[in-house]
Formats: structure tokens, C-alpha cells, sequence
């Protein structure tokens, strides 16, 4: 069995949910119902203290993907998500799953100009 979502294979021993017709595995069903949210104070709190606990700053302790997010952002200096999310060929809820973390982390946020909303370098 496959998760609808990740595309992750889904074992005898793992959780599985329907969810209005979608298989999906733990995670995924967890991240539908229950979307990170990327203006989250007490989340961006907990994840700065945890940063400088472990001395992180920049892209330490981010995932490769998270790093290839943030360098193509700081590269580029702004970005729209939908641009992104083709240059890395993610879905959208991929996207605005690691866009909560690297919020909460400070690294980067959006702004908008005009009618267009760009991530940008915090």
C-alpha cells in the first residue's frame, strides 16, 4: 500500500487513514488535519531557543531540503512559492510545510508587494 500524498510505502505495522478517499500515511494524515501554520509565536520561540542552544545560525541543523530552499531564496533574493515550488519540483503542501519551519526559525519570511507575495532572506 502507498500513501496518497507522499508516496511513501506504507508497511503491515504502520498506522493507515482514509481520509475522504485518500490512503495516507501517519505523517501525511497528521499534516492534512493539522497543517503547520507559519505565524506561529510560541513555535518561533521553542525554535529559537533551540537554535541557540545548539549554536545554530544560518542553514545549521536544517534539513537538506530546507537548506536548498533557503540558499536558492538567499541566492535569488526573492522568490514566489509557486516559482519555487516548480524549481524544486515540490507540491504545495510540501512547500508550505517546510516554508512553516524555516519561518519559525527566522530564517525567511513573506512580504508582499504589490499583488505578488515574495519569500525573501529575513
Amino acid at each position: 500500500m502507498t500513501c496518497s500524498r507522499c508516496k511513501e510505502k506504507i508497511t503491515e505495522d504502520d498506522d493507515v487513514f482514509d481520509f475522504y478517499g485518500e490512503t495516507l500515511c501517519e505523517d501525511c494524515y497528521i499534516g492534512t488535519i493539522q497543517p503547520p501554520r507559519s505565524c506561529d509565536p510560541a513555535a518561533v520561540s521553542s525554535a529559537r531557543f533551540t537554535r541557540e542552544i545548539l549554536g545554530h545560525s544560518g542553514s545549521d541543523g536544517l534539513t537538506p531540503e530546507q537548506k536548498k530552499i533557503y540558499e536558492i531564496i538567499k541566492e535569488k533574493g526573492q522568490i514566489t512559492k509557486e516559482v519555487l515550488a516548480q524549481e524544486l519540483n515540490l507540491p504545495k503542501w510540501e512547500l508550505e510545510k517546510q516554508f512553516a519551519v524555516l519561518r519559525h526559525c527566522e530564517l525567511i519570511k513573506a512580504k508582499k508587494e504589490d499583488q505578488t507575495i515574495y519569500l525573501t532572506i529575513m
